[in-house]
């Protein structure tokens, strides 16, 4: 491998490959990973390329930031100066399209203010997660792309463009989750609450009959909760509860956990937050594991379907009904909630949802049968695939469970007539 040095702060410029994905299963189609140092610099690249796509943290499993093209670009935002301004009187902070939560969430808490939810993993990218919808749990709480209300862009002609919540309306709805169709993400302004304390408890042996008859009262117990499960049995084995009150939960419907958790058997404990429900920061607490630890080396892969909220007892049954199928790939499913929103490509447009996520060995060629017989079981409850994680659903399908996609592909002709985001998942995508 070699590498260009930016000549002031000595971090490579670009990186020759192969270059791959988090998980090693994607090697993507250009030998050069082009980490621009400034936002000045990455206008020039991107006024001179045929094609370009974004790789953020490299947390998805799929084709999702290939170019397809060895002659396009690929991008890093790595090398952007790590912005991160705070306005504590309008409670907002404006991140550069490089930072990672983790890295985000300490500086916006010396500010005493908080993000309003965050994913179990801090390690990912801001913008990343945006743009492919990414979330963390709570009935009451959306994706994290709600939390976005201003977008700034790097457009295929090397300019900028800003969209804003209150003066863009629906392109910016259309722009938030934008799958990097649109342009590269230079930075997000997000909304932030005054910062707050969490306690984490983790229960045992929640059987699937109890989730079903108590599935609102159960997920709506606490700020955020996550439910885990290997489907060796049609229950959960651990559900992990976040709340913001400090006093001892009352949770009928499972055990305590007697012994620090990790959500994959046979992991270590002391790479996930605090449990035994001593209070801590939000940004300690919220995500399931500490950023300091790498949860996993990459060893997996990960799918994600998402369903309406009013469907997941009868999504979740016919998951069950199938675990024979599922156990002997499986490392560990995960059922989380989140809001209702409006923005065009979220997994949660339009109606309350729950995401059945699952992270499977690493073994693709095993996999894909499963995948097919787990999609055919939740094909009859609308189930949406996360866009960012392995799915054998032909992208060209999606447009049907998603009602704005034809407003998307104006939008992204308006935008990007000549196709320089464009890739062959975004042209399947929208059908062009």
């Amino acid at each position: 491998m070699s590498s260009d040095s930016d000549s002031v702060s000595g971090a490579p410029r670009s990186v020759a490959g192969p270059v791959r994905n988090w998980a090693g299963n994607i090697t993507f189609t250009p030998s050069v990973l082009h980490r621009p140092a400034s936002v000045d610099e990455l206008s020039g690249l991107v006024a001179d390329a045929r094609r370009v796509r974004v790789l953020g943290s490299g947390h998805s499993f799929n084709r999702i930031a290939d170019p397809d093209d060895r002659d396009g670009l690929l991008v890093s935002l790595a090398g952007l100066p790590s912005l991160i301004e705070v306005d504590e009187a309008a409670r907002t902070v404006r991140v550069g399209g490089g930072v990672r939560y983790a890295e985000l969430a300490r500086v916006v808490h010396t500010h005493g203010l908080a993000l309003p939810n965050m994913a179990s993993l801090p390690h990912i990218s801001v913008a990343g997660s945006v743009a492919t919808g990414t979330h963390g749990s709570g009935n009451g709480l959306g994706s994290l792309a709600t939390h976005v209300r201003g977008v700034e862009l790097v457009t295929a002609s090397g300019e900028g463009l800003s969209l804003s919540r209150d003066k863009d309306g629906e392109r910016f709805e259309g722009a938030v989750v934008s799958l990097g169709a649109l342009g590269v993400t230079t930075a997000l302004t997000l909304d932030l609450v005054p910062a707050f304390e969490v306690r984490q408890d983790v229960f045992r042996g929640l059987a699937l009959d109890v989730l079903e008859a108590e599935f609102d009262a159960i997920t709506g117990a606490g700020h955020s909760v996550s439910l885990f499960t290997g489907w060796q049995h049609a229950g959960f084995d651990q559900v992990w509860l976040k709340r913001t009150e400090t006093g001892a939960p009352r949770f009928p419907w499972a055990r305590p956990a007697e012994v620090a958790m990790h959500p994959v058997p046979g992991m270590p404990a002391e790479n996930c937050t605090p449990q035994f429900g001593a209070p801590g920061p939000w940004f300690e607490r919220l995500p399931h594991f500490r950023p300091e630890f790498t949860p996993s080396n990459g060893a997996e892969l990960q799918s994600e379907y998402l369903v309406p909220r009013s469907a997941a007892p009868g999504a979740l049954r016919a998951v069950a009904a199938i675990r024979e199928a599922l156990v002997p790939v499986l490392q560990v499913c995960e059922v989380r909630t989140m809001a209702a929103d409006r923005l065009w490509l979220s997994p949660a447009y339009g109606r309350d949802t729950v995401g059945l996520h699952f992270t499977w060995l690493p073994d693709g060629a095993a996999l894909a049968p499963v995948l097919g017989r787990l999609e055919q079981a939740l094909a009859p409850f609308g189930a949406r695939p996360h866009w960012g994680k392995v799915s054998t659903i032909a992208p060209s399908a999606l447009g049907a469970l998603w009602p704005r996609m034809p407003d998307f592909a104006a939008l992204v002709a308006e935008l990007d007539p000549e196709g320089c985001f464009s890739n062959t998942f975004v042209r399947e995508v929208l059908g062009s």
